[in-house]
């Protein structure tokens, strides 16, 4: 069963669409990009049952049916079917290979309670993740797996669910107000309300009390963070993350949106975080989600994983990844015309 995503910073209400448990969908990334986009342009206003109205994640036959409406290319079960992931299969069960072995013959297909589980099952993960920035300042992640090998029937992991596997936003930034400087006749309105009500304590206890005379109202005017912020020239700061590794421990650190939410909240703190630092805390050698694992670290898989990702500041794109496991297949554009791929973290990455 397949499993796919798609989400932008900018330009679509819904934002976010995921599709799940496919068995017949050619290309999911697609489906889950109509979904994204029918209801925004209004293709469908005419007729709802052919709309996904504003869910974010669908799955199984309501998916595959809407994407049979909608004119997506379908295929039968065996198209999916390789030699390499049938032996894959069969070495998680502690079998050996066949090479006679055909996409129809499932005779040796583990039964749930047949077998026991373990986490010798989790062998090699796999997902292909994208990040791409378009010249207008919008960022779009999108993300497809097939999901771990033997994994139990209908386990959902991080790449279809919001914010474990995937994340894209965007904010703004402003300025903050400068601070009235603090004088001896100038008391901020919280205190004047503290010492109001310690007041009439007093008062109604002990006769009258005389503590701090608040200013009028006039002279002490409360901050309006909303109207500063709306008020105030902006600067315009986004992100874009997808993730790729064990997505049971993506899912238990909501990894990506975790990643992103260090970078937004860190504001306005000096020095403000970085996404590639941000990725590095969540992601990298000794970070949470190699933590999350705790002695489990080595034995099961879990906890491994990496990041790629767009942090975009200023009117410039920055390209981020991190990973703490043995490598991860990554490929991105320089900036000046390039392309450049690598797998190891120690190595000098290729340019094409």
């Amino acid at each position: 069963m397949c499993a796919s995503k798609v989400m932008v910073t900018r330009g679509y209400d819904k934002r976010a669409a995921a599709v799940v448990l496919l068995k017949h969908v050619k290309n999911p990334i697609k489906l889950a990009r109509e979904m994204l986009v029918r209801e925004q342009t209004g293709r469908d206003e005419q007729n709802p049952s052919l709309g996904a109205h504003n869910h974010v994640c669908l799955g199984g036959e309501t998916a595959e049916d809407l994407a049979s409406k909608w004119g997506l290319e379908l295929r039968d079960k065996d198209y999916f079917w390789t030699k390499k992931r049938w032996d894959e299969h069969r070495r998680g069960l502690g079998k050996n290979t066949d090479s006679r072995c055909t996409r129809n013959d499932t005779s040796s297909m583990r039964r749930i309670g047949s077998e026991g589980w373990n986490g010798k099952e989790y062998l090699s993960q796999g997902t292909t993740g994208c990040v791409a920035l378009d010249k207008y300042g919008t960022m779009c992640v999108a993300t497809s797996t097939g999901g771990l090998t033997n994994k139990l029937p209908f386990r959902i992991g991080d790449t279809p669910t919001v914010g474990a596997g995937f994340w894209a936003e965007e904010w703004n930034e402003a300025p903050l107000p400068l601070s009235p400087k603090p004088s001896a006749t100038t008391i901020p309105p919280f205190v004047s309300s503290l010492m109001d009500g310690i007041t009439k304590s007093f008062d109604a206890c002990f006769g009258h009390f005389h503590g701090y005379e608040p200013l009028p109202a006039n002279e002490v005017q409360p901050l309006d963070c909303k109207s500063a912020i709306t008020s105030t020239q902006s600067e315009g700061h986004s992100v874009a993350i997808s993730g790729t590794g064990n997505g049971d421990s993506f899912l238990r650190l909501s990894a990506a949106r975790t990643a992103g939410a260090i970078v937004r909240f860190s504001y306005p703190a000096l020095p403000a975080r970085t996404l590639k630092s941000a990725v590095n805390q969540v992601v990298g050698p000794g970070g949470e989600l190699q933590m999350s694992a705790g002695d489990r670290w080595g034995k099961t898989g879990e906890g491994e994983g990496g990041m790629i990702g767009i942090e975009l500041r200023d009117g410039k794109g920055e390209v981020c990844w991190d990973f703490n496991c043995g490598g991860m297949f990554r490929c991105y554009g320089d900036g000046k015309g390039g392309v450049r791929v690598g797998v190891f973290r120690d190595e000098e990455e290729v340019r094409w």
